[in-house]
């Protein structure tokens, strides 16, 4: 079902900016803001880290709210490599989650996550997050450089 214009509020003027949006809503634990970031599409897809694909809206928001109920996810978006184009933007991001073990020790973990984003007329918007576990340590990064120059 679609949303209404009004529910849409707080155009995204670009796929960076949905993307802040994306994760800001997810460190606030907020579903609502976290949703007006998806597109109205009805083949929305997402993927969480180690779990089954997930397509559209409705269930979409179903996963976020079970993961986001027990609380904020203090999740930063590092060494994001993007490609661009005029109506679509996809996003390889590095995730750095931060947790709580014992009292008082922070520990980190590593999430692999593709942020794909269409530009719709109420701006850009999200349509596929599809993340995997990283590497408890580092996630480490094999970056061919090219031999021509041209």
């Amino acid at each position: 079902m679609p949303r209404s214009t009004s529910a849409r509020a707080g155009l995204q003027s670009s796929a960076e900016a949905a993307e802040t949006v994306f994760y800001e809503a997810l460190q606030a634990a907020d579903v609502d803001m976290l949703m007006r970031v998806w597109a109205d599409e009805d083949d929305l897809v997402c993927v969480h880290p180690g779990g089954p694909r997930i397509v559209g809206a409705t269930a979409i928001r179903a996963s976020f709210e079970q993961i986001l109920s027990r609380g904020v996810l203090r999740i930063t978006p590092e060494r994001v490599l993007r490609t661009n184009t005029l109506s679509c933007a996809v996003h390889s991001v590095v995730e750095r989650v931060q947790m709580q073990a014992d009292p008082g020790e922070t520990k980190f973990a590593f999430v692999l996550a593709t942020n794909i984003y269409i530009k719709t007329p109420d701006g850009w918007r999200m349509v596929l997050h599809h993340a995997s576990p990283g590497t408890a340590h580092e996630v480490a990064e094999v970056i061919a450089t090219a031999e021509r120059l041209h």
